[in-house]
């Protein structure tokens, strides 16, 4: 895939990183660089000068004071004189409190209780710290600023706590108690910001982790509850992305948080030009991480703003209409967030759809292309292939494409073509291989024969093209103009068998007066008549039960449409219906035909030949020269006629094969098992 647009965001500022006193752990740090952190300084030798006395050397009561006022300084991450921060480095780092081993015992049970609430706050402070910088994005913004004003409330109990430890009020047991209700929810906060941090977690990851948090901790309704307060907090930002792109079809994600990415290496105009151009299916695309709350309408999210992107670069500045918005919320029993992109869907969807198909008159194009490409209104080929004839009679590397375009639009001028303004919309192409090598069908299974370009003429490559512009390439983009391309070659081409075989059948007729007793002209008259209806039996098929039919579907189809991407669909699926019933996508079958219409040219072609031939025999005086003639014309017409026959019924069992799989073969079949019993 593409790379995506790279995302650049602002870095946070050197002295922010270089002076400590600007974080919170300043206090750890000093106290880390003075005696004091080094563990030598527990000791019983109450001589040592300079040195704090281990608080062992007090009497419990005392013990207990010292014991309180530095477990409320840890509660809030500072070190006091006999409780200590020990941190772990390794693959993930890990903080520890330590006291004096010289504490009364039961003091060090009910202070290591605490302990556990003092490493909690600790984690979630340094993960406010570190995901407030740019980088992190805005729902770790948006979720550090949540857990910022929930350290405020804890700050604030921890200051009255103190307040009752200086009015004497306050016991070591009495300090548990006030800190055990805030326990549970600051062990899962600080177990979400741990995974958060570890994983690296932005955007969706985060939503999703706090998400399944919150969920597996449906038996504790408080923290839960936390939880999902600080999903909706963390969530905010990430649903204003979205509101922008779901109401005005615009991506405003500095941080390239959303699930939605957009690749502005793609450009509109690749429609028309390449025939693999992936525009409308990557030019926006659905990332990996996606949140799970949208994960069941992430496509219907995706392709609401597609629409509105669509129109506005048509110069249609089409927005959702204020009082049709609604501020999205995850939280809700009913699931409000979910009708609103629906709502929004709609909107976009049936505004595009009539936006192609009034202004830009979509129906109107495709019937045009019927009209052109699948030959719907052929009386401008019939000119054309009179007064191009010479032209595309050439070898491919002698044809001037400029002189048939000249030609081309002489015809359509001069024919009822005139009348349509779109006429002007078509143009020549020669393409340089038979329509066999296009289709990647041409190498015999049997004999490693590869064509000749230098035999292959105009009549074989020659096609039209149309151009389509903005926004209904999106429909009609060029890969689906090849496919009308390779149905208008296959039509072409039979459309000119067909008129060389009515050229010899004219030849048959003009000389029916004359005494033809004796002579191979009636079984050649035969065998034109036999090769005239097995054309214009297959012409009669694609057209009037595979093109016809399947357009008039499509069409039918188009009516009821209520977005873009079901009109691809239905235009799609037209196109492979009808390549398929063309045979083009049948080898077999394929091959049999181009093998038949062949023939069917080599005797068109050796037909003035044969004619004249058998007329000369009748005005020969000499009977030796009159009898070889004779047999030679006898035999050429004979093994022209085997050789067709031969063909044609061998093409039967392939049709009655295939058409198992492919009803519509059936049809073909009657009609071909119908002239090779004439």
């Amino acid at each position: 895939m593409e790379s995506m647009t790279p995302i650049s965001c602002p870095t946070t500022p050197r002295w922010n990183q270089d002076r400590p006193f600007l974080t919170g752990r300043f206090h750890q740090e000093t106290r880390a660089s003075s005696k004091f952190a080094d563990s030598k300084r527990f000791t019983l030798d109450s001589s040592s000068s300079g040195v704090e006395q281990a608080i062992g050397c007090y009497d419990t009561p005392v013990q207990e004071l010292i014991v309180i006022d530095d477990l409320l300084s840890a509660l809030v991450g500072i070190e006091g004189r006999y409780i200590s921060i020990k941190r772990f480095h390794g693959k993930e780092d890990s903080i520890a409190f330590q006291v004096d081993p010289s504490m009364d015992l039961a003091l060090q049970e009910l202070a290591k209780r605490v302990f556990p609430l003092c490493e909690y706050y600790l984690l979630i402070d340094q993960f406010v710290e570190s995901s407030s910088q740019f980088k992190n994005g805005l729902v770790n913004h948006a979720f550090a600023a949540a857990l910022r004003a929930l350290l405020l409330d804890y700050q604030a109990m921890v200051a009255q706590l103190e307040h009752q430890f200086r009015l004497g009020r306050l016991s070591i047991q009495g300090l548990w108690f006030y800190c055990q209700p805030m326990m549970g929810s600051m062990r899962a906060l600080a177990a979400v910001v741990q995974q958060a941090s570890t994983k690296h977690f932005v955007g969706s990851g985060v939503l999703n982790l706090l998400q399944s948090q919150a969920k597996a901790m449906a038996g504790d309704n408080s923290v839960r509850s936390l939880l999902e307060k600080m999903t909706e907090c963390a969530s905010n930002a990430y649903l204003s992305i979205l509101e922008r792109w779901v109401y005005e079809g615009i991506i405003d994600d500095p941080y390239g948080e959303f699930f939605i990415a957009e690749n502005r290496s793609l450009k509109k105009e690749s429609l028309s030009q390449d025939s693999t151009a992936k525009y409308w299916s990557q030019r926006y695309s659905l990332k990996d991480t996606i949140p799970g709350f949208l994960a069941n309408i992430a496509a219907t999210i995706l392709t609401t703003g597609k629409y509105l992107n669509v129109m506005r670069e048509c110069g249609h500045n089409v927005q959702v209409p204020i009082s049709e918005r609604s501020k999205l919320t995850i939280f809700g029993s009913n699931h409000h967030y979910l009708e609103c992109i629906k709502a929004a869907h709609e909107f976009a969807s049936i505004e595009l759809v009539n936006l192609i198909k009034d202004k830009y008159d979509l129906i109107g194009r495709l019937r045009s292309i019927k009209h052109y490409l699948l030959l719907d209104q052929g009386d401008f080929l019939v000119h054309f292939m009179d007064i191009a004839r010479e032209e595309l009679n050439k070898k491919v590397h002698e044809i001037s494409v400029e002189k048939l375009q000249s030609l081309l639009d002489l015809a359509l001028r001069t024919t009822a073509a005139a009348a349509d303004p779109r006429h002007e919309e078509l143009t020549c192409c020669v393409d340089r291989a038979s329509l066999l090598t296009t289709l990647g069908m041409h190498k015999d299974p049997d004999s490693n024969s590869i064509e000749d370009p230098m035999s292959i003429t105009g009549l074989e490559t020659f096609s039209l093209s149309y151009k389509v512009q903005w926004p209904l390439s999106i429909v009609i983009s060029k890969k689906a103009l090849s496919k009308y391309q390779l149905i208008f070659r296959f039509l072409f081409h039979c459309k000119h068998v067909e008129r060389q075989l009515c050229g010899a059948w004219q030849i048959h007729q003009g000389i029916r007066s004359m005494n033809s007793k004796g002579t191979a002209i009636p079984r050649s008259s035969l065998l034109c008549r036999s090769m005239l209806k097995f054309i214009s039996s297959l012409l009669h098929y694609l057209t009037f039960e595979v093109l016809e039919p399947n357009w008039h579907v499509m069409h039918d189809r188009l009516q009821s449409t209520r977005s873009v991407d079901e009109v691809i669909q239905h235009h799609d699926y037209f196109l492979d219906k009808c390549l398929r019933g063309c045979l083009l996508l049948l080898p077999d079958v394929l091959k049999k035909m181009e093998k038949l219409k062949s023939v069917c040219l080599q005797y068109a072609a050796a037909t003035q030949w044969l004619i004249s031939s058998s007329i000369d025999i009748n005005s020969q005086s000499h009977p030796q020269k009159t009898m070889i003639r004779d047999t030679t014309v006898t035999e050429s017409i004979f093994n022209f006629e085997r050789e067709f026959n031969s063909e044609l019924q061998s093409l039967g069992p392939v049709l009655s094969k295939g058409s198992q799989a492919e009803p519509y073969l059936t049809h073909l079949s009657q009609w071909i098992l119908g002239v090779s019993k004439e």
